[in-house]
């Protein structure tokens, strides 16, 4: 089966065929950094980062292009609030969010031009849309005229008199059209600026977008993404920018997210309910978000809500618990190769069954990147795993690892062992248990940073506590422990603990 993608702009599932053989351009519209990213930004660059990570393992060169807007309305206005320069306000909120995205296990882009070192490009493309007709200057703006541009509306649908219709011209705007919008903007006082033909000013929203993309990827470029709410006017824009001053098409494939909401609710500040990605990440692993997100259909809008992540982490949990078993059958193994005529009669199930998870899952990778349906496929592995490994006492170590690596080489594309992140995370973890020996028996002595021994030491210490009947000491070595992903199960032989997930 080949790869097939949803088209925004034609309204249907197409083959995938890149416009250069073995190589995919995409360009994701990146964030304005006036404040810290949150889970709806989480949603958007994971869903992308799949997609990359499923194109790379078909095997084509990708160059992904994310563009930072660090100059616009937002930003002035947060930065004057501060008493700060925007563009150094803006610098600040770039590293947060990025290190927040990095945080959540989302890869960054290969590149990250930004609007405000990107203005020259922008000019030149203003410039070529006034040259072909389709712009026009008024007293230190420019305006693009959205009647000449025939195709305006053909990836949203949108129809030009009925927009029209409804549309109002905003006090102080020098547009001839209510539907016209700004590639420049004259300056005001307090605003950053840069020379350009038409005056000081700076660039409108839309333009930078079409300029960056064009630059760095060349047109037309085959993947263009982003959230379903800037499919219009942003993305509209775009083409009708781009193509009106090159005369070229744009992009061949529109691929637009569903938007996330928050328990049943749209995110909106007036709700009150945004999420950012650095508070979520005190209370849930990054893989149990980035599980959750995998869930949904990437066209979908998923809900974010407790229940949801908690099943997630359940989910997340018999995953790691199949992978540890595989590897600790197997981790002596280097070769695992697999001679088929060597195999029992059980040997060779699970081998098909092997087989059989690889091409279930790129099937569903290949359906316009089904992330749920390759789910699906997982859980169908793990089922069959296990009752393979109950079967056989001895289990064959080479199918086991055969087994291990390709659980290991599926996962990643949906993001999962990522094994950097898995480190840091021990670390964490390790030294939250170290806090509670010191909080509660300082004096016991810690001979190695072994999670296992830690735990026994811990135990020991609550299980004394139950003894003198100090329930709230308890109780409160208990809850720290969940806190850091444990789980405790008191037990007539004494308690038992087990990780959550990892």
């Amino acid at each position: 089966m080949s790869l097939k993608v949803y088209n925004t702009l034609t309204k249907q599932k197409e083959d995938f065929i890149p416009i250069e053989d073995g190589k995919v351009r995409m360009y994701v519209c990146g964030m304005t950094v006036y404040s810290d990213a949150h889970i709806g930004h989480a949603r958007t660059y994971y869903a992308f980062d799949v997609i990359r990570r499923y194109l790379e393992y078909k095997g084509y060169k990708v160059t992904y292009v994310q563009n930072v807007t660090d100059v616009d309305d937002k930003i002035i206005a947060a930065a004057n609030k501060q008493g700060m320069d925007p563009l150094e306000y803006s610098k600040i909120y770039l590293e947060r969010c990025l290190g927040d995205l990095d945080a959540l296990g989302i890869r960054r882009a290969d590149i990250y031009p930004k609007a405000s070192e990107e203005i020259p490009a922008m000019i030149e493309m203003i410039q070529k849309i006034i040259e072909n007709g389709y712009g026009y200057e008024a007293n230190g703006d420019v305006y693009f005229s959205v009647e000449k541009f025939k195709d305006y509306g053909k990836l949203s649908g949108q129809n030009i008199e009925e927009l029209t219709a409804g549309a109002r011209i905003e006090p102080g705007e020098k547009k001839r059209n209510p539907l016209d919008f700004a590639l420049w903007k004259h300056m005001k006082p307090g605003e950053p600026f840069w020379d350009s033909p038409w005056g000081p000013g700076r660039p409108g929203w839309h333009i930078e977008c079409s300029a960056m993309s064009s630059k760095y990827l060349g047109l037309p470029f085959d993947i263009h993404g982003g959230g379903m709410d800037l499919r219009f006017p942003h993305h509209e824009n775009e083409i009708a920018q781009a193509e009106a001053a090159t005369g070229k098409p744009f992009v061949k494939y529109w691929l637009h997210c569903g938007l996330l909401t928050v328990d049943g609710e749209k995110m909106s500040k007036s709700l009150g309910n945004i999420i950012n990605i650095r508070d979520i990440l005190k209370t849930w692993d990054p893989e149990v978000i980035r599980f959750f997100f995998a869930q949904t259909h990437y066209r979908r809008p998923p809900d974010f809500n407790e229940t949801a992540l908690k099943n997630a982490e359940k989910g997340l949990t018999r995953i790691y618990r199949l992978k540890d078993r595989l590897h600790d059958i197997s981790k002596d193994v280097e070769d695992y190769s697999i001679d088929e005529s060597t195999l029992s009669e059980n040997d060779k199930q699970y081998y098909s069954a092997i087989e059989n998870f690889k091409t279930k899952f790129e099937e569903a990778m290949d359906d316009d990147f089904n992330t749920p349906e390759a789910v699906a496929v997982l859980f169908e592995f793990i089922n069959q795993s296990n009752k393979y490994l109950e079967l056989e006492e001895n289990p064959n170590k080479k199918l086991c690892r055969y087994a291990y690596e390709t659980l290991l080489e599926l996962g990643r594309i949906i993001t999962l062992f990522q094994e950097d992140k898995k480190e840091e995370r021990e670390e964490e973890v390790i030294n939250s248990l170290r806090d509670i020996i010191n909080r509660y028996q300082p004096e016991l002595l810690i001979e190695k940073d072994d999670i296992s021994a830690m735990m026994k030491q811990i135990l020991e210490i609550r299980e004394e506590a139950r003894r003198q009947r100090d329930w709230n000491k308890a109780d409160s070595i208990r809850d720290e422990l969940t806190k850091i992903g444990f789980e405790i199960q008191d037990t007539a032989d004494g308690p038992v603990w087990r990780r959550r997930i990892i």
